[in-house]
């Protein structure tokens, strides 16, 4: 009795085991990658502008900084720019020092360096801000961004091309074997690639604006994202 049951027992185990399924063992595929592009226009922007004083003594450096700064400010409030539209993001003084071999470093005068940085949605205010700025009395700037504020978008589009470049691929190295192209039986998205930031306006730039005593021309264009996938594809 013992017998026949441990023999029961290891029929029904082996029917119990998952068989294999010979549709997916013959199954041939083709694996390929896709590109695909989106362009949107930014709808935020960022620059940083400062002020940069020197005199001979610290007190004289700041306090002439800080009536220009102030002035600065105050031009870009004036053009509409809101108090947090405005933050001050850098403040420095350095010593200006004369260096001669064998003798300590003698002190000439100090640098001070107040830089503020400007956000805004207002994309069309970027040239008219950045040229008050410059027109206020700023003599440094570090550079002009501008910015996507939601990566989503564009996504849909970017995907689709991507996923079609891929197809159009798999469909090509299908009809050189000699097979028809099948269902998609795998698809990974990739990564996200985007252009790297405009570059950014020079001091010597500011300057030439400062003399035009204008709106600084500036175009915010496109941001190009790249988009990829990965599909298989069934092989008939």
């Amino acid at each position: 009795m013992k017998r026949f049951l441990f023999a029961v027992l290891i029929a029904t185990s082996a029917l119990a085991q998952p068989q294999p399924q010979p549709h997916l063992q013959q199954m041939e595929t083709v694996t390929v990658s896709g590109n695909g592009r989106a362009a949107v226009a930014p709808d935020r922007f960022t620059f940083q502008v400062g002020v940069q004083t020197v005199a001979a003594t610290v007190d004289g450096a700041v306090t002439e900084n800080n009536r220009r700064v102030a002035a600065v400010i105050a031009a870009l409030k004036q053009a509409g720019a809101q108090d947090k539209d405005i933050q001050t993001s850098q403040f420095s003084i350095y010593p200006q020092q004369d260096y001669q071999e064998g003798k300590l470093p003698r002190i000439l005068g100090y640098n001070v360096t107040n830089t503020v940085t400007v956000r805004s949605t207002k994309v069309a205010d970027a040239g008219r801000l950045l040229g008050v700025a410059v027109g206020a009395g700023v003599n440094t700037s570090s550079g002009i961004n501008f910015e996507v504020s939601d990566p989503a978008r564009g996504r849909d589009q970017g995907l689709k091309a991507a996923f079609e470049d891929a197809r159009a691929k798999a469909a090509l190295l299908a009809q050189a074997a000699g097979r028809t192209l099948g269902r998609a039986v795998e698809i990974t998205e990739g990564q996200r690639f985007g252009e790297p930031p405009p570059r950014p306006m020079d001091r010597r730039m500011a300057m030439e604006a400062q003399v035009a005593n204008a709106d600084v021309p500036v175009e915010a264009g496109t941001q190009e994202v790249l988009y990829t996938v990965s599909a298989t594809f069934e092989l008939r």
